[in-house]
């Protein structure tokens, strides 16, 4: 199982699972007995309400501001390559991305009432904003597939740093570097160009135990991860609460779909289940507390607005390392040159001057393009099939 066509179920074909494909049929699923295990697989959808742009939405969305950066492309902020290259760009975006300063929604607040009932299988989370944590959901029950801002760590020895000056250095607009070998430090989240944390591909088997799916706030187009629903066993029912529809969602006999903001159509299944009472006091519990849902235009335009001074920043500081860019890149092509020179010489069997350290080199630069395609990837391929476990990745 992995990536599944777009086509949906005819209409007439009845479920197998369900009674009716529709919110109150899933209800009376869960209440029956016979829903023992949930499965969650959450994207950043599910914190919008919190003041969290998500990355795709367009006017909204995080890439679409950062469009107008002096970037090679959006996602270079979350590149490996080109961080090593520039971090700055992505502290200052990691400054307004920090935790402490959003609170968990209404959709956090009822994974954790799953949690709570004895319910909750897994909920794996394409998010690095730590609200599920913050919400109360079970350590061990939670995968953060693209990693999170709980810890961070040198890139290039993998030495811990500690949280407390991480987050210093992030309000100060400073580059953290690692006190081992004075290597960039990043928050543990996983970059495009790095390999999926070890507990998301050790998990992936859990999505086939799932006597029900829910999918929330994802457009299932980062992989692997937007392969998971595919691991969902014939017969289990899979949910789509989203804006719109994503992942072949809908091509199943007992697959429902949810159109709509995640608070939202989590409210309504906690009104179906008679949870809605608990859902509410568990969101007081956790930072919420509105009755208003917090999707209005009121609400765009303010995560506009912090959008927009943070774009501001990220361009100040591609401004500020600009002059340093044009220096390095003046010393790299004069390198390439002395290189390309010297191995020209030795080809012709002229006296080497090419030394080993300088032949290792290169052999590293041409090894280096082969790498194993368990990384964060926006092709709708089915990268995970060479550990063997699944077929997923994504960001947040």
């Amino acid at each position: 199982m992995g990536v599944e066509l777009s086509t949906q179920v005819d209409p007439d074909t009845p479920p197998q699972t369900l009674s009716r494909r529709d919110l109150p049929a899933v209800a009376e699923f869960i209440l029956g007995g016979k829903c023992q295990k949930i499965v969650f697989l959450c994207g950043a959808g599910i914190s919008t309400s919190a003041g969290i742009p998500d990355f795709r939405t367009p006017g909204t969305g995080l890439y679409s501001n950062l469009q107008t950066l002096n970037l090679p492309h959006p996602e270079a902020v979350f590149d490996i390559n080109f961080f090593r290259t520039n971090p700055q760009p992505f502290y200052t975006l990691a400054k307004s991305l920090h935790p402490g300063q959003f609170t968990p929604t209404v959709t956090h607040a009822f994974i954790a009432l799953t949690a709570k009932k004895k319910l909750l299988h897994k909920c794996f989370t394409q998010n690095i904003d730590t609200l599920e944590r913050a919400a109360g959901v079970p350590p061990e029950l939670l995968v953060e597939a693209h990693g999170s801002f709980a810890g961070q760590s040198c890139i290039d020895c993998h030495a811990a740093y500690p949280g407390d000056k991480m987050k210093e250095n992030l309000l100060a607009g400073s580059v953290s570097k690692c006190e081992v070998c004075t290597g960039l430090v990043k928050p543990d989240i996983v970059f495009f160009g790095e390999s999926l944390p070890r507990e998301f591909h050790a998990g992936i088997g859990v999505v086939g135990e799932a006597d029900l799916v829910i999918i929330m706030g994802s457009s299932l187009s980062v992989y692997p991860f937007a392969a998971l629903p595919g691991r969902a066993r014939e017969g289990a029912v899979r949910v789509l609460i989203n804006n719109e529809r994503a992942g072949g969602i809908g091509g199943r006999a007992d697959d429902v779909i949810v159109l709509g903001g995640c608070d939202r159509g989590v409210r309504r299944l906690a009104e179906e289940l008679g949870w809605a009472g608990e859902l509410e006091e568990t969101w007081k519990s956790i930072g919420g507390g509105s009755d208003k849902q917090p999707e209005s235009s009121d609400a765009v335009e303010s995560i506009d607005a912090k959008v927009g001074r943070l774009t501001e920043e990220v361009e100040r500081s591609l401004s500020v390392v600009d002059g340093w860019k044009e220096d390095v890149m003046e010393d790299l092509s004069i390198q390439a040159t002395r290189i390309n020179r010297m191995v020209e010489a030795d080809l012709r069997g002229e006296k080497g001057e090419v030394s080993l350290v300088d032949r290792r080199k290169l052999d590293d630069q041409q090894s280096s393009t082969s790498s194993g395609n368990d990384t964060l990837q926006e092709k709708p391929d089915d990268p995970v099939k060479k550990d063997g476990s699944a077929e997923e990745a994504n960001r947040s």
